[in-house]
């Protein structure tokens, strides 16, 4: 896959805060980038320096192997960018809206008409194209953005907070929009909502105080977390004593914790695996052979919302330290 979005060592100050700090990042065509981060991180920051919104201190972005301080025309030619807010013309609806952002990319006649009719029918603007867009909700100003920012079908999306305002029905109509163009593009989206990084991205980096903390697949970030592949059985209180010697000596088994006790005279158990060790299986097979009373058997894999606070938080405690 080439790399259509890069980042060398961006830096951006405001006054005494640092809000990026010393970022490199490439993504590549078919990715979909999750850019996590708490409030504050530099998300919203470095996206505008990727989309040539704001120059940086120092450090490049490209998009499409063409330098955004460079040549911005040329490098925001290829980007479609829905930003924080997603700001409009309040006055205009939106279907003249999107037939003026459609004149501005070079689009004219039949060529621009077709480009505004099918991004109105991606994003499900069909019923609102005639109202003034400062009388739409919050949701459809939000899909007029993500609209205007797919109209030229460029190679590169960069979208922050593009399901923000959202009902459910649109949150998932917009993600199953995301997926089916991720084959033939490089998207970032900057999000809070972790469950969308599982639904849509193939990849997430968490970016913290300005720097990037962690870069992987969910399953990577998940992996970070201590019970991640441990595997939690429900058994009789009175024996649980007897499983838990069973557990310990199965290969790959680091331990086995008593997790919680229950009203029913059962009780829980986690048999934590020794790292990279997948126990799944073996625990299986060997209820099965044994005829262990086992009621639930649960695969953990570790809350994407844990992981996030666990690696913001080791970030901010080495910081302090």
């Amino acid at each position: 896959m080439s790399v259509l979005v890069r980042a060398e060592r961006l830096h951006k100050a405001f006054g005494s805060i640092v809000a990026v700090d010393d970022i490199s990042l490439d993504v590549r065509k078919g990715e979909v980038l999750g850019f996590l981060g708490p409030n504050g991180a530099g998300k919203s920051t470095t996206m505008k320096l990727l989309t040539g919104f704001l120059e940086p201190d120092s450090g490049r972005a490209s998009i499409c192997g063409i330098d955004v301080g460079e040549d911005p025309k040329a490098a925001k030619a290829k980007l479609g960018y829905l930003p924080e807010g997603a700001p409009t013309y309040g006055e205009m609806t939106p279907l003249s809206f999107l037939r003026f952002v459609g004149r501005i990319r070079g689009f004219d006649g039949a060529a621009n008409d077709a480009k505004v009719t099918l991004a109105v029918k991606r994003t499900g603007l069909q019923g609102v194209l005639e109202q003034r867009v400062d009388t739409l909700s919050k949701g459809y100003k939000r899909r007029v953005g993500l609209a205007q920012a797919i109209l030229h079908d460029p190679p590169v999306l960069i979208m922050d907070e593009p399901t923000d305002g959202l009902d459910p029905n649109q949150k998932h109509h917009v993600r199953q929009l995301i997926g089916e163009m991720a084959k033939d593009k490089a998207i970032i989206v900057s999000t809070h909502i972790l469950e969308e990084v599982e639904a849509v991205c193939t990849r997430a980096v968490v970016i913290d105080r300005g720097r990037i903390v962690a870069d992987g697949t969910a399953e990577d970030l998940q992996r970070r977390m201590p019970y991640h592949n441990a595997v939690t059985i429900e058994v009789p209180a009175d024996r649980a004593a007897e499983i838990a010697d069973v557990l310990k000596a199965l290969t790959g088994v680091q331990s086995v914790d008593r997790v919680s006790g229950l009203a029913n005279g059962r009780l829980r158990l986690r048999a934590v695996p020794a790292p990279g060790a997948t126990i799944a299986p073996e625990v299986a097979a060997t209820i099965r052979a044994k005829s262990l009373p086992i009621t639930e058997m649960i695969v953990e894999r570790g809350k994407l919302d844990d992981v996030f606070r666990q690696i913001t938080s080791e970030e901010r405690t080495s910081i302090h330290a």
